[in-house]
């Protein structure tokens, strides 16, 4: 497991029809702020502000094809030559990270393949380096984008 310190970062947030929702700079529209969604945004943000991350190189919930069905990845960091670099999948923070969510994980990779992974709920966060085929190195912290 890896230590990420999201204290730091900040989240634009409104009230509207009852709701919180925050602003996606990546989506350019306000959200409502579910559990999930909030991971999402401070990891995103993380990246970004945090670690240089180019905001332009982050996609946030597209859609894929896993086998036969559509699903929507939480988030991908593409590479300067716009080749998925890393896949992160989010889960609210009362969702343990587990045997399951890396299954997860690990469909969406076979649909966009990533040399990182990331799996986070908020407070859990591991991070694994899949470019050795067969092997996975995890990671005692984030890559930087040097790419």
């Amino acid at each position: 497991m890896i230590q990420l310190d999201l204290t730091g970062v900040t989240l634009p947030l409104r009230k509207e029809q009852g709701k919180v929702t925050v602003y996606d700079p990546f989506r350019k529209k306000w959200i409502v702020l579910m559990p999930e969604e909030q991971v999402r945004q401070y990891l995103a943000r993380y990246m970004t502000d945090t670690l240089q991350y180019p905001a332009g190189m982050i996609a946030i919930e597209k859609k894929i094809m896993v086998g036969s069905r559509h699903k929507r990845f939480d988030l991908v960091v593409y590479d300067r030559s716009h080749t998925p670099w890393m896949l992160v999948e989010c889960k609210a923070p009362e969702v343990l990270i587990s045997e399951q969510t890396f299954h997860q994980l690990l469909n969406y990779h076979r649909a966009i393949p990533c040399r990182y992974w990331l799996l986070s709920n908020g407070h859990q966060h591991f991070c694994a380096d899949a470019s050795n085929r067969g092997q996975i190195n995890w990671l005692s912290r984030l890559p930087a984008y040097d790419l």
